[in-house]
């Protein structure tokens, strides 16, 4: 099993001005040294949970020059948002900075509130994740790509600068329907995924789906599961949870806000279940879930039987998501018992 650390805090909870990115440093560079495999950030927009996260290969690049040895990823990448040409030539550029170091989770992006940066993309964004992905791959290659230029003609263009990977390192963002498991092995893709809405025997069935059919499409060829976890590990497992219970609770119901939100613009949800009981309610809830079987919380050996459990199901890293709430230097403390679950570190 490989570990990694995965951030996406909420702007809300961070530290004030000039800090905001003290854990994300840190948090790389122990993870640099200590035998993790990888650092993630994601792209988030126009909401404070995420929103310290807005471009990815920002925040790369700085995790590139302060790193020497582990991979810098993306995840994920809302590629409907983007033009494939501007992926390539930022995340070139960190594969340059970090020595051919990256990696790019690819999504299709879900928030309505998103889509303000193209709208006209919105609807058809499926299909748009899985033309770019295509593009993606071609120029990062160095062949070109055709696009109409400022006086209306059409221009064959190849990105720069090139990258030192030969390839791109490509995951695809799963959650929901097995489909987008299906799709990702049909893509010859990693997969990017988490416990928000399905339980482990449920997403042991979607790798499966996911492995069959990127044997069918793609015989010989090697996969990769990440699983996003929330991660704290410490001494006492009660004194974890107690440690942890307000800060989660806090970032869940942050999350839960920037669901309602969506499910309200689409006439999803009546006023009476977005109200703050309703958030609070359902915080508590994922709180008890996350904690028990969705989260790698506690001692060490508790974290050895949830491993025991996810390699039986096929995931092959997981992506522990520290930066929930939790003071800095104690989750450096966690981190160094997360360590500890590593071979060889």
């Amino acid at each position: 099993m490989d570990f990694s650390v995965f951030y996406f805090a909420d702007d809300g909870m961070s530290a004030g001005t000039g800090e905001r990115y003290d854990l994300l440093l840190r948090g790389a560079r122990f993870a640099d040294e200590n035998g993790f495999a990888a650092v993630w950030t994601p792209e988030r927009h126009f909401h404070s949970f995420g929103g310290l996260y807005p471009n990815p290969s920002v925040t790369g690049a700085a995790i590139a020059v302060t790193t020497s040895r582990i991979q810098v990823r993306a995840g994920s990448i809302v590629l409907p948002l983007q033009d494939p040409v501007r992926v390539v030539e930022e995340w070139s550029v960190v594969d340059n900075l970090s020595g051919g170091r990256t990696g790019m989770a690819l999504a299709s992006g879900w928030h309505p509130t998103d889509f303000a940066l193209r709208p006209e993309a919105y609807q058809d964004r499926e299909r748009l994740l899985v033309d770019g992905v295509d593009q993606v791959r071609w120029l990062w290659r160095g062949e070109p790509v055709r696009r109409v230029d400022g006086l209306g003609g059409e221009q064959e263009i190849r990105t720069l600068p090139r990258p030192i990977s030969p390839e791109p390192r490509l995951w695809i963002a799963c959650a929901g329907s097995a489909g987008k498991y299906e799709l990702a092995g049909r893509l010859g893709a990693n997969v990017l995924t988490h416990l928000l809405n399905q339980d482990v025997p449920t997403l042991g069935q979607k790798i499966a789906a996911y492995r069959r059919t990127l044997s069918d499409h793609h015989p010989g060829a090697t996969s990769h599961v990440t699983l996003m976890l929330h991660t704290f590990l410490g001494a006492d497992t009660n004194e974890v949870r107690a440690l942890v219970h307000e800060p989660l609770s806090r970032y869940l119901r942050s999350s839960l806000d920037l669901t309602v939100s969506d499910r309200n613009q689409e006439g999803r949800l009546d006023a009476a279940g977005s109200s703050s009981k309703h958030r609070r309610g359902a915080a508590a809830m994922a709180f008890d879930r996350y904690f028990s079987s969705s989260g790698l919380f506690g001692t060490v050996a508790d974290a050895r039987l949830m491993l025991d459990t996810l390699t039986g199901i096929g995931v092959d890293e997981i992506a522990c998501l520290i930066d929930f709430g939790v003071d800095a230097e104690l989750v450096l403390e966690s981190l160094q018992l997360v360590s500890q679950l590593i071979p060889n570190a």
